[in-house]
């Protein structure tokens, strides 16, 4: 059986701690590859625009060979996009092989998650695995969840896009939070200034 993970996200900038987290999550659940999935038109969050952040993505995870970016909600950008309908034409897309899923989910996330589209449906289409970082509310997620959620504490790091937001808007370095590709695209094309 082919195991595949799923990690959304804006990716606003996509920063270091997003590959560390995929990449132990990749080791761990022992998965054959890493699907970064730029979200479309975030129902929300506000962001840059979509082609932005699906560059980026691709500059930052694109130079290991378990991870792929798809643009599959990116494709569907002129209409709201949701994780549940996101899993569902992966489904399709993968219908001739024996594949199971697995969603990667922040404790942020898993908090929120029952204000989702369809979130029951979610648990049907993948096992839902949540991820850890500094300040997260990893036991708050496990006590509402308990059973039905599979927790991978992630190395701790203190970066999040927000914070590398702020920090290019007040021009300081954010150098080793990205790659250099990243921020080299972040400022020839002026985000978050």
């Amino acid at each position: 059986m082919k195991r595949i993970g799923i990690f959304g996200g804006a990716f606003n900038p996509p920063h270091i701690a997003h590959s560390i987290a995929a990449q132990h999550v990749t080791d761990e659940l022992k998965l054959d590859k890493m699907i970064f999935i730029p979200s479309g038109n975030h129902p929300l969050k506000e962001s840059i625009s979509s082609e932005h952040r699906l560059a980026m993505a691709k500059l930052a995870f694109g130079n290991n060979g378990k991870f792929e970016v798809s643009d599959i909600e990116i494709r569907d950008s002129g209409e709201k996009t949701y994780t549940v309908e996101t899993l569902q034409k992966l489904k399709e897309v993968y219908i001739n092989e024996n594949v199971k899923f697995f969603l990667i989910l922040g404790a942020d996330n898993i908090l929120i998650l029952d204000k989702w589209k369809q979130p029951e449906k979610l648990f049907e289409l993948a096992e839902i695995i949540v991820v850890g970082r500094p300040g997260s509310e990893l036991e708050k997620a496990e006590s509402k969840y308990s059973s039905r959620i599979r927790i991978v504490p992630i190395p701790l790091m203190e970066i999040s896009s927000s914070k590398i937001r702020t920090l290019i808007r007040e021009k300081k370095s954010v150098r080793y939070m990205i790659s250099s590709e990243v921020e080299k695209y972040i400022y020839v094309n002026r985000l978050y200034i």
